[in-house]
């Protein structure tokens, strides 16, 4: 009995925590820190990993099939992101939220972009950057020295225009 209160306890203070440390969007991370280390499983076959990235501009986008918001903010990444700046030291990676590589290639498919798209079936990715239980459609942009830029949360124009903005200067620097 004690020990179950005690635990208990422990995963109270443990959400208490996270709680504190997350913003109202549900982040965990904040602009200007480092990005926390992290590696990605890419459709292609290929890793990445955020030293690898180093010295371009990224934009992680964390999506899933079945969320009706990164549907609708996909082709905008695809026409007004991706296809502007892949010839500029850039890379936006889609990273699908749990979801089997099936799902995933038949969604991609259907939707029509031509960026990387990583996975991230476990969630832990996504764990690194929001609380628990949060929502999936989230932008993070990070500078060319691994440093977080701008953070978006669902798809709303003028934070997406803004996040664009945000590219352009961090591709001048």
């Amino acid at each position: 009995m004690m020990r179950t209160f005690i635990l208990g306890l422990m995963s109270l203070l443990s959400f208490q925590l996270c709680a504190q440390n997350m913003d109202e969007r549900g982040y965990i991370v904040t602009e200007g820190e480092a990005t926390p280390n992290f590696e990605l499983f890419l459709l292609n076959g290929d890793t990445v990993s955020n030293e690898m990235l180093l010295g371009k501009v990224v934009v992680l986008q964390f999506t899933a099939s079945w969320c009706s918001v990164c549907r609708k903010e996909m082709p905008h990444l695809e026409s007004e992101v991706w296809q502007e700046f892949k010839e500029d030291d850039f890379i936006l990676i889609g990273i699908d939220l749990k979801e089997d590589e099936a799902t995933t290639r038949a969604f991609v498919e259907k939707i029509g972009v031509t960026y990387p798209i990583a996975l991230d079936i476990d969630g832990s990715l996504f764990d690194l950057f929001a609380g628990p239980k949060q929502g999936v459609t989230r932008n993070i942009v990070i500078d060319k020295k691994g440093n977080i830029a701008f953070l978006t949360r669902l798809y709303e124009r003028v934070e997406f225009e803004e996040m664009i903005s945000v590219i352009k200067q961090e591709l001048k620097k």
